[in-house]
């Protein structure tokens, strides 16, 4: 292993371990949902790059880091990082974050990570009941600069049960790649608001572009990935 390839997880990570989880998940989530992904072939095989992605759900964390063909480091809320639980999610190079309070240790490491050519996965604040992104915050943009990455748009749909509903079985959860951009060019503050509108908007517009599709396409004639996602994975 050489050391820029050790580098992209942060300190503190088992890399056997990151990749053990990830195998873990790929599998995973086809047994509990219909997963439909597309797109896939959007993910940048190298380089850095920072993730986006709607936020409805528990469930896309989790699903995203099985399912990307990419070693991925997410910023996750400090609360969950608790017992074993915090114990695991650091070991697979995951970062905490505490939401509504300055931090820079996180970033920083995030920086490393893509500074290094690693991935690091963001899940902007928007409209949490529906999952739609009304607004992004200024972190993906700041990440993606500091770090010299692009940035690859993600939408998900289907894991959040709606109210009143049963739970269902093996429900149809749909993931949609876009392509990846890169930030427009632009310093201070300003140019980091331009930045950040960027990212809302096209992620805005993919997920619904997904909704689209899911309106518009009945579960049975959706195309399919099938494990072949992960087949190539670093």
């Amino acid at each position: 292993m050489n050391e820029q390839a050790a580098r992209e997880l942060p300190d503190g990570a088992w890399r056997p371990l990151h990749d053990f989880a990830r195998w873990i998940g790929s599998w995973l989530f086809y047994l509990l949902f219909r997963l439909r992904v597309r797109g896939m072939a959007n993910v940048p095989r190298t380089g850095p790059v920072v993730v986006v992605a709607n936020h409805s759900s528990m469930m896309e964390g989790p699903l995203l880091f099985g399912v990307l063909p990419r070693r991925t480091v997410f910023l996750i809320k400090q609360e969950i990082f608790r017992g074993v639980v915090g114990w695991a999610l650091r070991r697979i190079g995951q970062l905490s974050v505490r939401r509504g309070e300055p931090d820079r240790t996180p970033l920083l490491g995030a920086v490393r990570v893509l500074r290094a050519g690693g991935v690091v996965g963001v899940f902007p604040e928007g409209t949490r009941g529906a999952g739609d992104v009304a607004s992004a915050q200024h972190g993906a943009a700041w990440l993606a600069r500091s770090g010299g990455a692009v940035v690859l748009p993600v939408a998900c749909r289907g894991t959040r049960r709606p109210g009143g509903a049963r739970r269902r079985f093996r429900p149809v959860v749909d993931v949609l790649v876009g392509r990846p951009f890169e930030l427009p060019p632009g310093r201070g503050r300003q140019g980091l608001a331009v930045a950040t509108d960027r990212v809302r908007d096209e992620l805005a517009a993919l997920v619904a572009e997904l909704d689209r599709l899911r309106g518009g396409e009945p579960p049975s004639a959706a195309g399919t990935s099938g494990h072949g996602v992960s087949g190539d994975r670093p």
